[in-house]
């Protein structure tokens, strides 16, 4: 039986960064908390409320708190999360986020949260700890990217340079650098336009923080998250993957109509997310990748900037060619039940966190292209230490063009089942879903958070399990 004080129901904030992405993975984290009888109280604006309410399985425990984006110049009026604005004018976004601290303060007096959950604002601890709250910095990507960039062990500043970059930090466990993933961490050390760098902004946080909260299993990434620990001084809770149960258990007529046309494992999938939104000229030459293939095709990525339809980018000719067996959709597609289909044989993703999840939990062969920041440490890991995935071969400067022609002989690879390549990823990808699909693990781990979110309450060490 539980004692009282690992039965307490507890009053838990989250406030995330304001990005989809980001607010998506704090909103699976408080379905969990809701499930188990936690009352959550979710600080967004309103715009990214109308998008995560329909993600909200437990109405009458999760309750959404509107936050107003203030206007800053160089702010589009009425853009309120990253998917509004190009990076360029991610600056202003951070400058408008830090200045919703007088409207963050006040709600948390009202509110006297037991927790407050946050990830890219460093002054939540200094309002947090004279209310006697506890506040938790929770890692919505992978720790191992965290690790490598983020850390006091890092010290990136203005000056460093993509050498210095491409060399790990003192202690950090085994992943290589690669050159993309070392010119993209020089943007760390820029301001934001908070006179703060994003760099100052994640290690500020952590240092402060009361304990660090990442949703990955111990087994699959223990080393990093015990080295971030290490380096910050601080407890760190693993809660499990958290990935939600699909809210419709079959695929919609369109999808499963064209996908039963094709043969078991026959299918090529590629999905890269909302947020990614490729060139024109790349997009083409992905497109051009897949049809050089010769294997059918399911296509899901974002239209192109300067383009209304997804079919105005196609090559030419593209679509008459490739009617019988590919299908582009510029929209939102059920990634996971897509995954589960067993006419899908390969998962080309870009490597975010919950795409690597989902990549895992599914029976596919998996090819990476990762895109941005800690994609290019979660293609690392799957495919250098899990060794359950294959890089599609880059080209050019900095290493980051794919041409059709590596595209398509990346997807010929692993499809290939008497291939040594394909049988290995096989070998590997099973031994490891065996793992991390074990029957209760999750059950286990959430069991687990929670206890120690209650311990955090009386500054009890942790576990992991």
């Amino acid at each position: 039986m539980e004692s009282p004080r690992n039965s307490r129901k507890l009053r838990v904030v989250m406030f995330p960064w304001f990005a989809i992405s980001h607010g998506t993975q704090f909103l699976h984290l408080s379905n969990k908390l809701a499930q188990n009888g936690h009352r959550v109280t979710f600080l967004l604006p309103q715009k990214a409320q109308l998008k995560l309410e329909p993600l909200n399985q437990h109405q009458d425990l999760v309750r959404f708190s509107s936050i107003t984006v203030p206007q800053v110049d160089g702010l589009p009026s009425g853009a309120e999360t990253a998917s509004d604005v190009p990076v360029q004018l991610h600056r202003s976004l951070y400058t408008a986020f830090d200045q919703t601290r007088d409207q963050i303060q006040p709600l948390l007096i009202d509110l006297k949260p037991d927790i407050v959950f946050f990830d890219f604002a460093p002054w939540i601890p200094a309002i947090t700890r004279p209310l006697n709250i506890k506040a938790i910095y929770y890692v919505a990507t992978g720790v191992a990217g965290l690790g490598l960039r983020l850390t006091p062990a890092r010290r990136i500043s203005k000056g460093v340079t993509i050498e210095e970059l491409m060399h790990p930090p003192p202690g950090y466990p085994s992943l290589r650098v690669v050159p993309e993933e070392a010119f993209q961490a020089l943007f760390l050390a820029e301001d934001l336009g908070s006179g703060m760098s994003f760099y100052d902004r994640i290690t500020t946080s952590l240092r402060e923080c009361d304990a660090i909260a990442t949703r990955t299993y111990h087994e699959l990434e223990g080393k990093y998250g015990d080295y971030l620990g290490e380096q910050y001084g601080k407890p760190v809770l693993y809660s499990g993957p958290v990935i939600p149960q699909p809210q419709v258990e079959h695929l919609e007529e369109k999808w499963a109509s064209w996908l039963n046309m094709f043969g078991p494992s026959s299918v090529v999938f590629c999905a890269f997310g909302s947020e990614i939104k490729l060139t024109k000229e790349k997009l083409q030459e992905i497109l051009l990748g897949f049809e050089r293939s010769g294997h059918p095709f399911l296509v899901a990525l974002a239209t192109p900037q300067g383009c209304d339809r997804i079919e105005e980018a196609f090559p030419h000719g593209f679509g008459e060619r490739t009617q019988e067996r590919g299908l582009v959709s510029g929209d939102w597609v059920p990634q996971s039940l897509i995954l589960k289909h067993p006419s899908v044989g390969c998962f080309v993703t870009h490597c975010g966190y919950a795409s690597m999840w989902e990549a895992l939990f599914s029976d596919c062969r998996i090819l990476t292209f990762p895109q941005i920041a800690d994609q290019f440490m979660t293609s690392r890991l799957m495919v250098d230490e899990l060794r359950v995935a294959v890089e599609v071969k880059k080209e050019g400067e900095r290493e980051s063009f794919l041409s059709k022609e590596s595209l398509s002989e990346a997807i010929k690879l692993v499809m290939d089942k008497d291939g040594e390549v394909a049988s290995r990823l096989k070998t590997n990808h099973a031994k490891l879903k065996d793992v991390i699909a074990g029957e209760g693990l999750q059950e286990r781990y959430m069991r687990t958070f929670l206890q120690n979110l209650q311990s955090l309450l009386v500054t009890a060490k942790p576990s992991h399990t």
